[in-house]
């Protein structure tokens, strides 16, 4: 039986520069030749607990692992919670992989229509009930807060909702809070916690390559209720990690420990990006809803999910019929078709980027960083003015 070649995923933008504290902390630790121990070291996991104190969620450092990435630390959980996992639909890449190496169903409940990052309430008891009559026991439900794909944050009484129906049908509800500090307007935007609802049953999850470090220094952090049930998975967890033998590289560990106390330097950075994202999420909002698709406004991050099915006559004119064409035609801003983030491939809907907007090179991405208006630097005003054309050219030339 011949099998169908992946679909190749585009290389990701390069994201923001490295912050040069940052890179002096990893150039000093550089020598450092042991790895941290399986779920971190104790100076590591104190500053964890700093970092969620300062969120108002007190920790103490045996409530917390960490881990050399989002995707080992959802593979360990997920083995640990030992049964299916529910994500919302749409939902970020890096969720289901984990589940289906370990061989766990993945049932997809589908988002309302007032934001993303986590489902319906009704939708998720439906889709917990028709997982249980095919023989599956939904045991984890992952939430996002400040929402990749969608760039949303779900209003407090959503939350309420469905962090009630999960604990109502006993599952672990995982709350992926690695954006929350990439707020666009942090006074128009009320963002909770489910561990601040459900404090005994939701296991915070932080990857810090979102906001903190470099994406290119992998490492997460989960913090578990103080509960005994919570300790019970948090030591199945670390078994799981320790059996990985993938631990956090001795030098990331040490600046991930300094990054996490949070320095005046650090702190500006983050405040940077999200004042540098807001901007251009906005701008990149207008242009797709101007040229006639359906987006919720981002609110958190670099990221926006646009609805092209207005659009799917013209478009089908084109030959464009599924989120991987339409994925194709927009490549050279970065865009990902609905299809990667659990959405139907038939659907034309596409994530696209502020990252996307910075530019290849370094010296223009802190120029980004640096000005205070990005839209007046004039490679991120040619890339919004080719997206724009783009998109009327490829409605336009084919309705004519």
């Amino acid at each position: 039986m011949q099998r169908t070649a992946p679909d190749p995923r585009p290389d990701p933008p390069v994201g923001l520069p490295v912050l040069p504290d940052l890179a002096a902390h990893l150039s000093a630790a550089a020598d450092r030749t042991e790895p941290e121990p399986p779920g971190g070291a104790a100076p590591l996991r104190s500053a964890a607990c700093g970092y969620w104190a300062r969120r108002g969620l007190a920790t103490d450092p045996g409530q917390v692992l960490a881990a050399p990435g989002l995707a080992a630390l959802l593979l360990a959980l997920y083995a640990a919670a030992d049964g299916g996992v529910v994500l919302p639909r749409p939902c970020s890449e890096a969720y289901a992989p984990p589940a289906r190496l370990l061989g766990r169903q993945v049932h997809l409940a589908p988002v309302p229509a007032e934001s993303g990052g986590v489902p319906d309430p009704f939708a998720l008891l439906e889709t917990v009930r028709r997982a249980r009559m095919h023989g599956d026991a939904p045991r984890v439900l992952v939430l996002s807060i400040a929402d990749d794909p969608t760039g949303t944050c779900p209003a407090p009484e959503q939350l309420h909702e469905v962090c009630e129906a999960a604990a109502g049908e006993g599952m672990w509800v995982l709350s992926d809070e690695s954006r929350r500090d990439l707020l666009h307007d942090p006074h128009d935007t009320v963002l909770l916690s489910p561990a601040e609802i459900l404090p005994d049953e939701v296991v915070v999850l932080t990857d810090l390559g979102a906001t903190l470090a470099p994406a290119s220094w992998p490492a997460a952090l989960a913090r578990f209720p103080a509960t005994d049930r919570g300790a019970v998975l948090r030591a199945a967890a670390l078994d799981a990690l320790t059996a990985l033998r993938t631990p956090l590289p001795g030098p990331v560990g040490c600046v991930v420990t300094h990054a996490l106390g949070e320095p005046d330097a650090v702190r500006a950075r983050t405040a940077a990006a999200a004042r540098v994202y807001c901007v251009l999420a906005a701008a990149l909002h207008h242009i797709v809803t101007e040229a006639g698709a359906v987006c919720r406004p981002p609110r958190s991050g670099s990221h926006l999910y646009a609805d092209l099915e207005p659009l799917r006559r013209p478009l089908a004119a084109r030959g464009i019929v599924e989120s991987t064409a339409l994925e194709r035609k927009l490549a050279p801003w970065a865009a990902l078709g609905g299809h990667r983030f659990g959405d139907d491939p038939g659907a034309l809907r596409v994530r696209l980027g502020a990252e996307a907007l910075l530019g290849a090179e370094r010296e223009l991405r802190q120029r980004a960083l640096d000005a205070p208006d990005p839209l007046d630097l004039p490679h991120i005003t040619e890339a919004l003015t080719a997206l724009s054309r783009a998109l009327a050219a490829l409605t336009a030339s084919a309705a004519g």
